[in-house]
């Protein structure tokens, strides 16, 4: 098993020290998950990873685009006035996806600028109808994290509630911390030179979302068409809710996850203004962001890293800087 190359610059800092620390990994996704978890029972630990990853399976057969028969493959295959029926977990996914569409102002946007409006979504009945033709979503940017919320979850129904998961590092969902830390050691640093530790976190009951541009133009602003500039990484971060829910039902709310909106945001913080996204962390307690300009570009070219938000809501839950 390849070791993950963290493509944002979010990285677990000092593995090395982790010893009571056990580790799993897995490929899906086009990425490499791993499970970091305490457990006494080395066995019993890596029944409860493999249980996390037969999951990240079974989400990427309901959500990648490139398999026809997927949920996604047959919703990108929709005529005008045609519809499908979707898994719980998928709707789940196109409802948070839908939400962060209408909160960045469409700078995050699964349908990548082709209609992602003109379709409806209907969570009871578990329906997606196309209003229009020609719709094709890519859940690339928010799919890794919501796949890293549900794989948290099931680590918790088995016990294991001292644990890291993440999905090639872009998408991180930390839980409660090793023994004798306050939390995870995590680092910020720069894709284009990973030597160059920019800031290094302790975390807990948080979810971590990074972008950068290591491999190039693949970030486009779907508002534009143009692909992101000035900007090479990006980083969100949010509080994990305090209660998580089981996978949706008709009828019900989609949960609050956390990986899977950080995994969105880091990716929208890329294109956004800096006052753009000030604002949107001044009305979103507890999100904060990180932003890595490239040298001599933008409005905050000038400060190696901007950090803005954070604002503790009295949990030990968030991000903290070390």
């Amino acid at each position: 098993m390849r070791t993950p190359q963290p493509d944002g610059g979010l990285d677990l800092d000092g593995r090395r020290g982790l010893r009571d620390v056990r580790r799993f990994s897995h490929e899906a996704m086009a990425t490499v998950f791993e499970v970091h978890a305490v457990h006494p029972d080395a066995g019993y630990a890596a029944q409860a990873a493999h249980a996390a990853f037969d999951l990240a399976d079974r989400l990427e057969r309901e959500l990648s685009r490139f398999l026809p028969n997927s949920d996604i493959g047959r919703i990108n295959g929709l005529a005008a006035g045609e519809c499908a029926r979707v898994s719980p977990s998928t709707m789940e996914c196109l409802v948070i996806a839908r939400h962060l569409f209408d909160l960045t102002g469409g700078a995050f946007d699964v349908s990548i600028g082709t209609g992602l409006t003109s379709l409806d979504f209907d969570p009871g009945g578990f329906m997606v109808s196309a209003r229009a033709g020609g719709v094709q979503l890519d859940l690339g940017g928010i799919g890794k994290g919501y796949a890293v919320d549900l794989m948290a979850e099931l680590l918790e129904e088995w016990g294991l509630e001292r644990a890291l998961v993440h999905g090639g590092f872009s998408s991180v969902l930390v839980l409660d911390a090793p023994p004798g830390r306050r939390g995870w050691p995590l680092t910020l640093s720069d894709p284009c030179a990973p030597s160059t530790v920019l800031a290094r976190l302790s975390a807990r009951q948080t979810a971590l979302g990074a972008s950068g541009v290591r491999k190039g133009d693949h970030i486009i602003d779907p508002r534009t068409g143009v692909p992101a500039r000035g900007r090479r990484a990006a980083w969100a971060a949010v509080p994990r809710p305090h209660a998580p829910g089981g996978e949706a039902r008709a009828g019900e709310r989609p949960r609050l996850a956390a990986a899977a909106v950080t995994d969105a945001l880091a990716t929208a913080f890329m294109l956004l203004s800096s006052d753009e996204i000030r604002r949107l962390c001044d009305r979103s307690p507890g999100l904060e962001a990180w932003i890595l300009s490239e040298p001599g570009e933008g409005p905050d070219a000038g400060a190696p890293l901007l950090h803005v938000g954070g604002a503790r809501r009295g949990r030990a839950g968030t991000a903290r800087r070390r």
